[in-house]
């Protein structure tokens, strides 16, 4: 075929095979989409589809015929295949982990500024973050609150305090309890006796450790 065309095309002949390439790919994936929707359609009237079904259907089976021939396309300019899709996997993992941490961090940042306007509890307050009703929850002494999180202070009756960080989505995804003053110190675990019993309160606060209040 070479000996048949002009000198001057000789050295636009690999440029025009790539590009009769390419557009045999467009044509051929064009040709395969109408095909397969006009698969779809003959379906859709002999089984009554949903609609549902028939519009999922054809983009799903468009977004992968497309796909499929972008792939060809730069298979044809050198591009590997195993190489593109392993930049977009990657790609769609960071995306993925950066969308989530970005999320976390606005849904705090909202629940701050609700907290902010309901008010369900103020600084010095003792709440607790009900976890079930034979289970305590997290307790404390509200000793800060932030755009991230509420401080709340334990103290336990061996001595000591510790600080207790709370992400303030979760004021919103748990019932509060807040007392007027000061609540009941909860006891702290009997010693087992020589029997092996168990202790005769169970452990409560954040971490499992009993705690009371000051």
């Amino acid at each position: 075929m070479k000996a048949y065309l002009p000198t001057w095309l000789h050295a636009w002949l690999g440029e025009i095979t790539l590009l009769l390439q390419v557009l045999a790919i467009v044509a051929g994936a064009l040709v395969l989409r109408w095909l397969v929707r006009l698969l779809i359609k003959r379906l859709d009237r002999r089984y009554d589809l949903p609609v549902e079904i028939v519009v999922s259907a054809r983009r799903i089976t468009g977004f992968l015929i497309g796909f499929g021939a972008l792939l060809m396309i730069l298979e044809r300019f050198g591009v590997s295949g195993s190489v593109l899709w392993t930049a977009f996997t990657g790609f769609a993992a960071v995306a993925a982990i950066a969308f989530f941490a970005a999320w976390s961090v606005l849904t705090n940042l909202f629940c701050a500024f609700l907290i902010l306007i309901t008010r369900p509890f103020r600084l010095l307050d003792h709440i607790e973050l009900v976890e079930s009703g034979d289970k305590p929850g997290l307790r404390g002494r509200v000793v800060d609150m932030n755009l991230i999180y509420v401080t709340l202070e334990e103290a336990h009756p061996a001595g000591g305090d510790s600080v207790l960080r709370v992400p303030n989505s979760l004021f919103f995804q748990r019932a509060t309890r807040r007392w007027r003053g000061e609540p009941v110190p909860q006891p702290a675990p009997a010693a087992a006796d020589a029997g092996g019993d168990r202790p005769s309160a169970p452990p409560s606060g954040g971490g499992g450790s009993a705690i009371n209040f000051p």
